[in-house]
């Protein structure tokens, strides 16, 4: 009799659990778009998914598969108590008019109702999911004002600018998460990865490709770990401005962050921490390739970088480090290099520590 009930109890569970696995957007209470709209890539629906965030304030807005045009940025709100989270399937794709004409973002992240709030529930507002394509004319998601801010398992694809995290309404900080993001840019000179400008921000687990700086930080306290920039620019003209990491401001850390192909791997101001990086060079491009770089005194502690000159693909000039100016107090330690017979430049040998 006890082995029956336990039996029952068990396969009781199981359905419940499977049938929680199995539940629809409009079972979990998801507001679902195409309820109110039509995603067929052909009509203008930025006024539609305005009025739909805009009527369901903490509420997730749910975007089945399909395209959705929009000519104009689409805005959610940071005050808590007007917040929505947007989630998209995964084939889902909010596509820019070939006609936009926005320096603003096609997704605005807390670009109305500014806060600075986490004590009020709803404060955790995010975008997941689906694609974001930017039709080779628009940026792709920016976050404008709030805190607790999350962009996850999303691909935003053929923009000028795939991500802008801008100055924060925290003092400065915009305390924003983002991970597991795959970013191509239109693949033309100017085009960026991410732009950071709030502080206090993590970025974990993101591919990087089509454009000429990976990431630019113009600000401090952030920490990236695993982050990919691949450069294949279009135009070589160009080629001797990309940057894998721009840092203007100093005070960042960096866990695992591979530079791949840009004629400058790491471009350092102030004090950074380095760990486990990697540059690498497969081809020709340009005249100088440059694994870290600083803009005046090299402040900054590297630890355990691995940098490939390739062998047959060594430009004239190949420098582990190229200083501003000499003097600094910085430290590479624990170097590997692939082919040290390749590097050029003996702007390192100073700050090489065993």
């Amino acid at each position: 009799m006890k082995i029956a009930s336990f039996l029952a109890a068990t396969v009781a569970v199981f359905a419940v659990t499977l049938c929680q696995a199995q539940a629809t957007p409009s079972d979990k209470g998801y507001v679902i778009v195409t309820d109110y709209l039509t995603a067929d890539g052909l009509t203008d629906v930025s006024a539609a998914i305005q009025k739909i965030i805009d009527d369901n304030p903490n509420r997730t807005i749910y975007f089945p598969d399909g395209v959705y045009l929009i000519t104009t940025p689409i805005l959610t709100p940071a005050d808590p108590a007007r917040s929505v989270a947007l989630e998209l399937s995964n084939y889902a794709v909010i596509k820019a008019s070939p006609e936009w004409s926005h320096d603003e973002a096609m997704i605005r992240l807390g670009g109305k109702h500014a806060a600075n709030n986490i004590s009020t529930p709803g404060s955790n507002y995010y975008l997941a999911g689906g694609v974001i394509d930017g039709s080779g004319v628009a940026a792709g998601i920016s976050i404008d004002s709030g805190r607790e801010t999350v962009i996850r398992d999303t691909s935003i694809k053929n923009v000028t600018t795939g991500i802008h995290v801008k100055h924060g309404v925290n003092s400065g900080s915009s305390d924003c998460d983002i991970h597991d993001v795959n970013i191509v840019g239109n693949n033309r000179p100017g085009s960026v990865g991410v732009l950071v400008e709030g502080y206090d921000n993590t970025f974990t687990n993101m591919r990087i490709g089509g454009v000429y700086v990976g990431f630019h930080l113009r600000s401090q306290a952030n920490s990236l770990r695993n982050i990919h920039p691949l450069y294949y620019g279009a135009s070589d003209d160009s080629y001797d401005d990309s940057c894998g990491f721009l840092d203007e401001a100093g005070n960042n850390w960096y866990d695992f962050c591979y530079s791949d192909e840009f004629a400058t791997g790491f471009l350092c101001s102030g004090r950074s921490l380095y760990d486990k990086c990697y540059a690498y060079w497969y081809s020709k491009r340009g005249t100088k390739h440059t694994a870290f770089r600083s803009t005046g005194r090299f402040l900054s502690l590297v630890l355990n970088p691995n940098i490939g000159f390739g062998t047959h693909n060594a430009t004239e000039q190949n420098c582990i480090l190229e200083e501003g100016e000499p003097g600094g107090t910085g430290r590479i330690e624990n170097l590997i290099v692939l082919d040290p017979n390749l590097v050029t430049g003996k702007a390192h040998l100073p700050y090489i520590k065993e």
